[in-house]
């Protein structure tokens, strides 16, 4: 069986990336839109609230972000999981901020948040996202205190009563990590073919070629786990794809980052960003014990 994109979801991911791309000043992160102004470690780091934005938000909303698997008939696109997934690879992919899950997840039950009006939070396992700019929460985040992040552009909290996993959350989640994982691996083959050191490219020696083959591998093997998923839709796949895109992602974007050394740390690069968002997603939902008892299970059933 061949999970390959049809003419539509080809041209779906074509316009979100293109939608994504102009927001984020014709760059592919969100970074630079969220930050125009020199110098960009300092507004990340400034230690001020980070904000959503509203108007960014229901942009989102009229993109069909939020809406995408509702009827027609319910203001949405009447799309499916395959759809929803190739629109949340591209968010991954653009390090677009926000609880994007979540309030896909709310809509049609939240009014408000098919528009982008709202924006909703929930608890996924231990984790609230962005309680504090919630018009919306729901999930039991109740006694959630918060916590510091390591992403600078994720504000969390911890609640104490890990909320049961919801499947679409968990695959939309793998979905992201997958944008992320591609992304990396473009970044450190862009990266080098350009550096020179000893007067060649870096990519032309044999350790940095490994590592960037072995990002494509892990990205690749995610892919296909994470579009098979979503056309099942079965609780044991949906389990493989979080696990294989939660390896891609973190493991490719510390490969990412040995390739492009100490730059890859600074304000002006978005290497070091995809690293600490890719783990904030895996502390989404249940832990990896738990996939990997559930993918298990399955096996020997």
């Amino acid at each position: 069986m061949r999970f390959q994109l049809g003419e539509a979801q080809v041209e779906l991911r074509d316009a979100v990336r293109g939608v994504v791309g102009r927001w984020a000043g014709g760059g592919s992160s969100w970074l630079g839109a969220q930050f125009p102004a020199p110098p960009t470690g300092t507004a990340v780091s400034g230690g001020g609230q980070f904000r959503v934005d509203r108007g960014m938000w229901r942009a989102l909303g009229e993109l069909g972000v939020f809406s995408l698997r509702l009827a027609e008939s319910e203001g949405g696109a009447g799309l499916g999981l395959p759809e929803a997934v190739v629109v949340f690879e591209e968010m991954g992919r653009a390090l677009v901020p926000g609880p994007l899950v979540a309030t896909h997840c709310a809509a049609g039950e939240v009014p408000g948040a098919v528009e982008g009006e709202v924006v909703v939070a929930a608890a996924h396992g231990r984790l609230v996202e962005w309680l504090e700019e919630a018009d919306v929460v729901r999930r039991g985040a109740e006694g959630a205190v918060p916590m510091t992040s390591v992403d600078p552009l994720t504000p969390l909290h911890r609640v104490a009563a890990p909320a049961r996993p919801d499947p679409v959350a968990e695959l939309l989640t793998a979905a992201e990590q997958l944008g992320t994982a591609v992304r990396v691996c473009e970044l450190a083959v862009q990266h080098a073919r350009t550096r020179e050191q000893f007067g060649q490219p870096i990519g032309a020696f044999q350790a940095v070629k490994h590592l960037c083959a072995q990002m494509l591998v892990r990205a690749e093997v995610a892919r296909a786990a994470v579009y098979a998923a979503a056309v099942t839709a079965d609780r044991a796949d949906i389990a493989a794809a979080r696990l294989l895109a939660d390896e891609a992602a973190e493991r490719g974007a510390r490969d990412c980052l040995q390739v492009h050394g100490g730059m890859g740390f600074t304000w002006d690069s978005e290497v070091h960003l995809h690293l600490k968002r890719a783990w904030v997603r895996a502390q989404r939902g249940g832990s990896t014990a738990e996939r990997e008892e559930l993918l298990a299970a399955d096996l020997v059933a």
